[in-house]
């Protein structure tokens, strides 16, 4: 690492605990580390994506993937969609391997039991092949922390070989209405202005639910509804990008990535009824 690396250790003091600091340090090891992260990359591209495939094939359809660069063209991108379920990036970025994009997906995630709990390490290694990166804070007293966290994982991801998915919501919209999307929030604006030569892909997705058993039944016994994503083309930020750097520069960034998620809201809304698809459990 070198000193330019803005090492979310090294922010973090005396703010982390044994367990989180040794989960970081293992995390960014693996990211750090060209022979170990092709290998966990070949998994999350095969056995991670093949068993999120196999659980949804009945059910999921992906549309506007031809508005996206060529993958080989794509050495790093950032995937930004709207969030209802925990699985919501899992497929997507399923729907992007299974179409020729290679590189080794990073989700951040919150620091709550998968960096502060004895199983957070297991249950990311089997979910997510060890890309749930980095750890987003809900502590006040630590909130912080996580300019460092949106830092770090930029930097990952300027470095090329890496691609990030994340929700500019920052959390799951619980409302009843999938197309009512809550305000973009200031740090995945800063983030991506971080990586201001990184293409940053949106994409909305509806008809996952959150109970894994029920979600997986429903792909096999034909009860569950459809999932349907829709892809846009790279969003247009290098007039933001040229601002300066600032709460109101990052928020309007966050903004313009919300709009264009909620575009492709409404053509998922169109699809939906022209084929009279019911919705997911």
């Amino acid at each position: 690492m070198s000193d330019s690396d803005p090492d979310l250790l090294r922010a973090a003091g005396d703010r982390l605990n044994r367990l989180e600091r040794a989960n970081i340090r293992f995390l960014r090891r693996t990211f750090s580390s060209p022979s170990l992260s092709a290998l966990l990359g070949a998994g999350q591209r095969t056995l991670g994506a093949g068993w999120v495939y196999y659980c949804t094939r009945n059910l999921a359809e992906a549309h506007g993937l031809e508005r996206l660069p060529p993958p080989e063209s794509l050495d790093r991108y950032i995937l930004v969609a709207n969030h209802r379920s925990y699985f919501d990036l899992f497929v997507l970025s399923m729907m992007l391997i299974r179409n020729g994009y290679r590189r080794r997906m990073l989700y951040p995630v919150r620091s709550g039991f998968f960096y502060d709990h004895p199983l957070g390490l297991f249950v990311n290694g089997t979910m997510s092949f060890f890309s749930m990166y980095p750890p987003i804070f809900r502590e006040r007293n630590r909130a912080a922390l996580n300019i460092a966290s949106l830092a770090d994982v930029a930097h990952f991801v300027r470095s090329g070989g890496f691609a990030l998915g994340i929700h500019p919501e920052g959390t799951r919209n619980k409302g009843e209405d999938p197309y009512a999307l809550l305000p973009a929030q200031s740090g995945v604006g800063r983030l991506i202005y971080d990586a201001p030569a990184v293409a940053v892909i949106p994409a909305f997705i509806n008809g996952l639910g959150n109970h894994l058993p029920t979600q997986v039944a429903g792909n096999f016994n034909g009860r569950g509804g459809r999932v349907i994503a829709v892809f846009g083309a790279p969003i247009p930020l290098a007039d933001l990008h040229a601002e300066p750097a600032s709460g109101r520069t990052y928020k309007k960034i966050a903004e313009r990535t919300l709009e264009h998620i909620a575009r492709l809201g409404e053509e998922e809304r169109a699809l939906r009824a022209s084929e009279g698809v019911r919705d997911g459990p």
